[in-house]
């Protein structure tokens, strides 16, 4: 597909180097949520204009809402990526759109209208629940065979229990789980396969019944939230072993492997330790972790603990395997790391945009020698920027990083209250992809405090052609 930057191949790219010399992004999904926000619309897809040359750009340019209300769409993912690059009879067509609270999948057509995408189809939580029993969809990833996989987070009752992993055919069928029977996960979240090792491993949140309602720390302590990562044959799906990453790992989040399919290392966001995980291959077959970057909780005054985390809410790797680029939701900073040498990490780069403990907050940090101090974000636009660093995505070549700051309704609105009432926004951050280095972009800020239908929480970001989160390679 020529938008894919390749010519009678499937979609997507070769190789993940090969994806970095693809087109400059021009437009980007994002959900936008109105669930838990008390304004009784329904959530959308918000279509912003990124090309700089464009009249509209740094704009939404188009709004589909979904039918339901309730829904609160959170991730998304493709119908066929890479990993299908080598079947010239798949196309990147459909925005799959996992709703975590209602269990409702949409199936978004992106291809009639790029800058306008319509509705295809929804799967409908019920047919989910008696094929499967599974409910609270998150992941979606696209499989080589054709196949949609996502994660699911839990059962009808949100118990963790229920967790698993649900197959949908090409056409949006409800297949089964992939799992094998006796195979399911004790906590959902996120996923990655790295077929050359014939490997998937997963993360693990919490119990849905648990974190829908907020965060309450006695929660960890009661076991609804998760520590380990699931490591499962592929594509057989037996699992095999069970890391569990103790109180370094508490809320292991975003999981990702190395680009490079030959590759048998990858890192999990940790979010409450406020640690990246790194996981890999020993000698003899197994797999292990240990701690790669830690981001120290800081001692702060007037907030609800005496300490906070930093609360690492997502992370992402360069195509070319040499950044890793981590959010700090609570503190506030994004932050560049280069990780060639994979066990000495080395930060390169770092942009504070948002977070508790900005200039004008109650929130100030003491440090060891007694004296407070608080971080200097800057207004981009004449706007105080708000909310914290949330959702990341970067594009292909490298040298822009994109940022929301939503993480999920009932978070939201118990750790940045006013977000819900002010609205998300979208930035840009500029990259040095040679030496390091991040810098906001001030040309560029999308304001979902200002829609139509009021004032929207801004979560998971795509481009049409794919990205270094959605796609994998084989």
């Amino acid at each position: 597909m020529a938008e894919d930057g390749c010519c009678e191949k499937g979609p997507g790219y070769a190789t993940p180097l090969e994806a970095m010399s693809g087109p400059r992004e021009s437009l980007l999904y994002v959900t936008c949520i109105y669930t838990g926000t008390g304004k009784g619309k329904p959530d959308y897809l918000a279509t912003v204009d990124v090309d700089p040359s464009s009249p509209s750009y740094s704009k939404v340019i188009h709004r589909l809402p979904v039918p339901y209300l309730g829904d609160e769409l959170h991730h998304s993912g493709w119908n066929s990526c890479s990993s299908c690059h080598g079947d010239s009879s798949k196309q990147r067509r459909y925005l799959i759109l996992p709703s975590l609270v209602s269990g409702r999948i949409y199936a978004i057509d992106t291809q009639k209208d790029p800058r306008a995408p319509s509705l295809h189809k929804v799967v409908e939580p019920e047919d989910i629940l008696k094929k499967t029993g599974l409910a609270y969809p998150h992941t979606a990833h696209c499989l080589a065979s054709g196949d949609i996989m996502v994660s699911c987070l839990g059962d009808k009752d949100g118990n963790a229990e229920g967790s698993g992993f649900l197959l949908l055919d090409s056409e949006f069928n409800v297949k089964e789980r992939w799992e094998k029977p006796g195979h399911s996960p004790s906590f959902g979240y996120d996923f990655w396969y790295q077929p050359r090792h014939k490997v998937m491993i997963s993360s693990s949140w919490g119990a849905p019944a648990a974190f829908t309602k907020g965060f309450n720390l006695q929660h960890v302590s009661d076991g609804l939230y998760g520590k380990h990562l699931y490591v499962y044959t592929w594509p057989g799906g037996e699992l095999r072993q069970t890391l569990d990453l103790g109180d370094s790992g508490l809320l292991p989040l975003e999981i990702r492997f190395l680009h490079d399919p030959s590759k048998d290392t990858g890192f999990v966001g940790c979010a409450l330790t406020s640690n990246m995980v790194r996981f890999f291959k020993t000698p003899d077959g197994s797999w292990s972790h240990e701690v790669a970057i830690s981001v120290k909780p800081l001692k702060v005054q007037n907030w609800i603990l005496p300490e906070m985390p930093s609360l690492i809410t997502d992370f992402l790797i360069s195509l070319d395997d040499r950044y890793l680029y981590l959010a700090n939701w609570l503190h506030g900073d994004v932050r560049q790391y280069n990780i060639e040498d994979l066990k000495n990490p080395v930060l390169t780069g770092q942009v504070w945009v948002g977070g508790l403990i900005q200039k004008g907050s109650p929130v100030v940090v003491e440090a060891e020698d007694g004296k407070t101090w608080q971080a200097h974000v800057p207004e981009v636009q004449g706007k105080r920027l708000r909310g914290g660093p949330q959702m990341i995505q970067l594009s292909l070549d490298g040298k822009r990083l994109y940022v929301t700051n939503s993480l999920f309704s009932a978070w939201d609105n118990q750790f940045y209250p006013d977000l819900s009432q002010k609205g998300s926004h979208m930035l840009q951050i500029d990259v040095d992809a040679e030496k390091g280095g991040l810098a906001i972009n001030p040309n560029f800020f999308v304001d979902f405090g200002s829609e139509p239908d009021g004032p929207s929480l801004a979560h998971e970001m795509r481009y049409p052609g794919g990205d270094c989160t959605s796609d994998i390679w084989i």
